[in-house]
């Protein structure tokens, strides 16, 4: 892992610096728009448009990128983000905050490409698997970090919009100046999204319902706290355990994804998250419990991205699966706009603990379609599946295809180690 750092360090200082101002506009403007008077609906148009423009924005970067290259295409949108982040406290208008959301999306999106399209072209075989998660490890703390961040500096004032904008432009020097030449970019053409609902039918349901639990959680979670009255620092903690149990759990819930039918768990993972969601919205004057919701909330959601990943995976032959994961990111940046719309109106005429009822409803649709489809199906074996690798909701197609094309690689290598040794015997 230490050499893969030395190797491409430029590049993950600069996502660094990127994910700490990406992770510090989510939580800030949750607390601006409770000090501005903005209600829960009204902030869900805000949040949503960050995830309309990202998934308008994964269709026309590649486009952009074969146009003008790496380079051009980061330093413009990373320009255009950190002009965002000053204007949000020039201008403290939904509207106005609303179009720059969509506009910094749109730019995240891109810039994301180029990141995971930089360091996919850094690594070697070896080293595919631990560059990948050393950047979702960086992309993580660098969240975690901006929630931190967060406590400062007056959320009213504009000293935090000021440091966002200066993250991400202290984030192109990193990148820009590293002697990692642009690679050669090539866009996979998307898979039908009828093809892939005849391929994976729990894989597409589960990705839509999932875009929208991530939508809430990073959307919507500091509004929730905002909502509650919880101070800064309350707020800042609860959304930074999400992103902890993220990390904590992932590699658990990968290990058993590996080794058991894919439908099972994602059921039962879904179940567990949303009974564990019910508790929360009924027991929400305990701090403490809301701390442990957004552990699980965190933990068991993030996991479950990757998880239907693979598990749509197992039903594609690997040079289909570049293709599959551009649909599948169209779906679930499709639940990732409608989310916030519902849990906002929610949270607003029936109380800011609904929160985790919309939560709880998500995973329990997942739960049931995915209890419906055992009765459609036989399971491959856990012989015949593809390894997981963990992805976070946040990446790009690049990232996708990346983790799955290394997942592949480690199948592969476990069936030829088996032909050898049965050879051998």
């Amino acid at each position: 892992m230490v050499k893969v750092f030395s190797n491409s360090w430029a590049l993950f200082i600069g996502v660094l610096l990127l994910m700490i101002g990406n992770g510090l506009q989510g939580t800030l403007l949750g607390l601006r728009g409770a000090f501005e008077g903005f209600d829960a609906s009204v902030m869900a148009w805000v949040m949503s448009a960050y995830f309309a423009g990202f998934l308008f924005g994964s269709r026309m970067a590649p486009g952009m990128i074969q146009r003008v290259g790496h380079v051009r295409v980061f330093a413009a949108l990373a320009s255009l983000i950190s002009a965002g982040f000053i204007l949000y406290a020039a201008v403290p208008d939904p509207i106005a905050w609303a179009a720059m959301r969509f506009v910094v999306g749109f730019c995240f999106s891109g810039v994301y490409v180029v990141c995971e399209s930089w360091l996919n072209d850094a690594s070697t075989n070896e080293t595919r698997g631990k560059t990948l998660s050393l950047y979702m490890i960086v992309q993580m703390l660098g969240i975690i970090s901006a929630q931190f961040i967060v406590n400062f500096a007056d959320a009213s004032s504009y000293i935090l919009f000021v440091v966002m904008s200066v993250l991400v432009s202290v984030s192109f020097a990193p990148i820009l100046l590293s002697a990692t030449p642009a690679p050669v970019f090539q866009g996979a053409k998307p898979m039908t999204l009828r093809q892939l609902y005849i391929t994976s039918p729990l894989g597409c349901v589960g990705m839509f319902f999932m875009g929208a639990v991530f939508a809430g959680m990073f959307g919507m979670s500091a509004v929730y706290g905002a909502e509650k009255g919880l101070s800064v620092a309350d707020i800042t903690t609860f959304v930074a355990v999400i992103y902890l149990g993220g990390m904590v759990l992932q590699y658990p819930i990968g290990w058993m994804s590996d080794r058991m039918d894919r439908r099972r768990l994602i059921t039962f993972t879904c179940l567990a998250a949303a009974a564990t969601m019910i508790p929360a919205a009924a027991f929400a004057g305990s701090y403490i419990v809301l701390l442990i919701a957004a552990f699980v909330l965190g933990g068991l959601g993030n996991p479950l991205y990757s998880l239907l990943i693979a598990y749509t995976a197992d039903y594609l032959e690997p040079e289909d699966m570049a293709a599959a994961s551009g649909g599948l990111m169209f779906i679930n940046g499709s639940g990732a706009v409608l989310g916030p719309f519902i849990v906002g109106a929610m949270m607003t005429n029936l109380g800011p603990d609904f929160f985790f009822v919309f939560m709880a409803l998500n995973f329990a649709i997942i739960a049931g379609y995915g209890l419906y489809r055992m009765t459609r199906r036989a399971a491959p074996s856990v012989e015949d599946t593809a390894s997981y690798a963990y992805v976070a909701p946040q990446a790009s197609p690049v990232a996708v295809e990346v983790a799955q094309e290394y997942a592949i690689d480690l199948a592969e290598q476990d069936e030829e180690a088996a032909e050898a040794e049965a050879t051998v015997i």
